[in-house]
């Protein structure tokens, strides 16, 4: 039974078929015809002299024949993936670069993940780009970097994204507040002023969305592209403010600062790992970007 005349591609068409129980399903997740999947099939089934699958029903089910085959398509997808684990060990994340440029907000808790990537492998060497939205678009396009950090994607480039982490936006009021420690309705502040983040800045749009799903406008005094600065105005008494979580200290009082109790409040949007579709990531940069989805489901990760 020459092995040769069997190829990996005929191998992955024979799983795809196993998984789905069908010609017709496995030949749409591979994007072939259902002629060119059978076809495929035979040619495995007349090499080895034996029928891969027979019919139960509607679908197709495998033949002794056909878990032998299986089983052995299993064993050699371990070995490539050992093969894969030694040819990436041999290149190393040991050396390398990684760029990563983020939006103002996101420095408030993407170095630190940063940092422990780096302690992992202290050899890589690692570029960090921080700046407002537009500057960081204006990367992108000119693809100077291999991971943008964001919560809204242009939506005029062709982009993959990678939602990771929660971007909690609250409203912020001096320590000494009318409204701390009350629960409140969102249109008992509509008096009140309000300091937000610039025209265009991932949190201003995230904000004016919502008043426009709920149909309410505020009373916006100031527009000021630093959270810090934000939080200082809001601290003097001169309004209130909706900020990321991620801006503000584990305890605000420190800062002078509540975050107020808002029916509808935090409002909710991902940050989101953000490369240009045609990028053929480096390797550091691909295990990085693992790390940041592994952490969707580790909420200490960034704590």
């Amino acid at each position: 039974m020459p092995r040769r005349r069997i190829t990996f591609h005929q191998l992955d068409i024979f799983a795809a078929v196993a998984r789905h129980r069908s010609f017709s399903k496995a030949a749409d997740s591979l994007h072939l015809t259902q002629p060119a999947v059978s076809l495929q099939i035979k040619h495995i089934a007349d090499i080895l002299g034996l029928p891969l699958f027979e019919q139960e029903g509607r679908a197709v089910v495998l033949t002794a024949a056909g878990e032998e085959v299986l089983k052995t398509v299993r064993e050699l997808d371990d070995v490539w993936a050992r093969l894969e684990s030694a040819i990436d060990e041999l290149k190393g994340l040991k050396r390398g670069r990684l760029r990563v440029a983020l939006v103002p907000t996101a420095k408030y808790f993407l170095p630190r993940m940063l940092g422990d990537f780096s302690r992992r492998y202290p050899e890589v060497s690692i570029e960090l780009e921080i700046a407002d939205r537009e500057r960081i678009v204006s990367r992108m396009r000119g693809n100077q970097d291999d991971l943008y950090i964001m919560v809204y994607p242009p939506e005029d480039l062709e982009v993959v994204s990678y939602p990771f982490l929660d971007n909690e936006l609250v409203v912020i009021a001096p320590v000494d507040h009318w409204a701390a420690a009350q629960q409140i309705e969102f249109g008992a502040l509509l008096g009140e002023r309000f300091i937000l983040r610039e025209v265009g800045s991932g949190s201003r749009r995230t904000i004016d969305a919502h008043l426009l799903l709920i149909g309410e406008k505020l009373d916006v005094k100031l527009a000021v592209s630093s959270n810090e600065a934000i939080r200082e105005l809001v601290a003097s008494g001169m309004g209130l403010a909706v900020l990321s979580r991620h801006a503000l200290p584990a305890n605000p009082a420190s800062d002078g600062l509540c975050i107020l109790d808002v029916q509808g409040f935090p409002l909710r949007k991902p940050w989101r790992a953000v490369h240009l579709k045609s990028k053929l990531l480096s390797l550091p940069a691909r295990a990085f970007l693992d790390e940041l989805l592994a952490s969707r489901s580790s909420p200490t990760a960034v704590a």
